[in-house]
């Protein structure tokens, strides 16, 4: 086999809880259909009991499974490291694909095909602004203390020029990671914030000056819904 013919072996996955059980199936179908035919999957579960973990292997989902700790940030850190420990032992990139998020057929191809460290697709958000609930995309154009400029989602999933641009920020709904990042970065978050990992994976990253991009062509359902994350201990 030459360079050329090489397919990197990429590792999908993410997190996940009881919390997430309403979109289980549609994702299940989702990354068993992805077109690629060079990865694996692999879901860690942090719910309090065994039952959806239970559930997830029905599915004949391979699935791991962590000590419960009562803050949700200690769980999801610690659920997104473990996959990184797998990723370090036999993959070359790791698709963040959480569990809400439906993607293209064929995203590990046209993420791979821009041969970055780091580039995301695009799902929306609800975010809550003057107590409104608003719909934006999964995407800062540019991030720092004083100030966020998000992409806004038109017509709901469809955003303005398909195209590859270097960002700020992005959730981990949809980022595909060269295992490279992970010898400089590791998931983290501070207790003295609010944020959650994605916040300091990204901060991370412009720390680290390594780039950051986003195919707006990579358009994403979000399947919104489960319980809200504030009714969770963070």
């Amino acid at each position: 086999m030459t360079k050329d013919d090489y397919k990197p072996k990429v590792l999908v996955g993410c997190p996940t809880s009881d919390y997430k059980k309403y979109c289980l199936k549609e994702y299940v179908d989702s990354i068993n259909n992805l077109t690629y035919t060079n990865y694996d999957i692999l879901l860690v579960d942090n719910s309090e009991d065994s039952a959806y973990f239970d559930l997830i292997e029905s599915f004949n989902v391979p699935v791991k499974r962590i000590r419960y700790e009562e803050r949700a940030r200690d769980r999801i850190v610690k659920s997104r490291n473990l996959l990184i420990k797998e990723l370090i032992n036999g993959y070359d990139y790791f698709l963040s694909l959480e569990q809400d998020v439906i993607p293209p057929k064929d995203v590990i191809e046209r993420l791979l095909q821009h041969d970055k460290k780091v580039v995301a697709g695009v799902y929306p958000l609800i975010h809550v602004i003057h107590g409104k609930k608003v719909l934006k995309s999964s995407i800062w154009m540019n991030y720092n203390s004083e100030t966020k400029l998000m992409y806004r989602v038109k017509n709901k999933y469809i955003l303005e020029n398909p195209i590859l641009f270097k960002i700020s920020a992005s959730g981990l709904g949809c980022v595909l990671i060269h295992k490279d990042v992970f010898k400089k970065i590791k998931f983290r978050y501070d207790p003295n914030t609010n944020g959650f990992d994605d916040v300091f994976f990204s901060k991370d990253l412009r720390d680290n000056k390594i780039p950051l991009y986003a195919d707006f062509g990579v358009l994403c359902n979000h399947l919104l819904g489960g319980v809200e994350w504030s009714d969770i201990k963070k």
